[in-house]
């Protein structure tokens, strides 16, 4: 990250890392380019702002008609290269940054055409978030980390990460949401449904300790309440995978390689509960916050 932003490229992309090559959007592109736009407006250089409109066109050309973005583009390495992600919470990040360039005076460099343009890739944005909202038993839930780009169907990634609802990239998501000036009835149910969709998934009476190679959890009245990273979609049960893709019951059961080499709990609902307590007192509604 720092060489990508620092040096240079030469052209060669051997030398690019994994960021030049297969173009993850939000690693090497949404921090970038409002660095080159501030740039622009502090010097007036006409390569700062060529940088910004071609990070744009970039973003804008990946977008897929149903509204979301790929993991990757244009290479598909991997199969779920192409799948519409939220992972990393890489969307809300692209759409927030587009909001910036339809409208922050910072971003008056890409002219009102362009401005336009990323306006409409965030109400396509949006469309495709209200529409990849799971469904259990006739009521929205919360997301997926990725789903088919056309059916908005969820789908697995690597052998770790398999179809379920995720209490990590669901936060990201509902806080975009939120952030949104002026909500549809169809945002405000979606945010509404996801934040019940966190307060009944809560986990109770866990601890997480964390060591330098491993992640443990041990029960504890007193602890804080958690989350998981993947929720059976059918069940509502945490789910913990390991290399071998077999989907079990307790973060004991896998592999103490997988256990410490990935986030399956967090604490998301708590931020989640405290930015809608904020989100309804912006509005002079009363709020439960849990």
């Amino acid at each position: 990250m720092t060489n990508t932003t620092r040096e240079r490229f030469t052209g060669d992309v051997s030398k690019a890392g994994p960021w030049g090559t297969r173009a993850a959007l939000i690693k090497a592109t949404v921090n970038e380019m409002r660095f080159l736009a501030r740039g622009y407006r502090a010097t007036q250089d006409e390569r700062y702002r060529q940088a910004v409109i071609g990070g744009l066109n970039f973003i804008l050309a990946a977008q897929y008609p149903s509204g979301g973005w790929p993991h990757s583009y244009p290479t598909f390495r991997n199969p779920y290269d192409r799948h519409a992600t939220f992972n990393d919470d890489m969307m809300p990040d692209l759409m927030t940054l587009l909001q910036e360039v339809s409208a922050a005076p910072e971003f008056e460099c890409v002219g009102e055409e362009n401005r336009k343009r990323a306006r409409a890739a965030v109400e396509r944005g949006i469309d495709f978030i209200l529409k990849s909202q799971i469904r259990v038993n006739g009521r929205l839930t919360a997301w997926a980390q990725q789903y088919d780009e056309a059916t908005y169907e969820p789908r697995p990634a690597r052998a770790f990460e398999p179809v379920a609802i995720s209490g990590g990239e669901s936060a990201s998501v509902l806080q975009y949401l939120m952030s949104l000036n002026e909500p549809s009835p169809a945002v405000i149910a979606a945010i509404e449904a996801g934040v019940q969709w966190y307060r009944d998934v809560q986990i109770d009476g866990l601890r997480l300790t964390q060591t330098k190679d491993d992640r443990i959890v041990t029960p504890d009245p007193s602890a804080p309440p958690l989350w998981a990273r993947f929720y059976d979609i059918k069940t509502g049960r945490p789910m913990f995978v390991g290399r071998d893709g077999v989907i079990r019951e307790r973060l004991a059961d896998i592999e103490q390689e997988r256990r410490g080499g990935y986030a399956w709990y967090n604490y998301n609902g708590t931020k989640v509960f405290e930015r809608y307590a904020a989100w309804k007192s912006e509005r002079g509604l009363g709020a439960r916050a849990r």
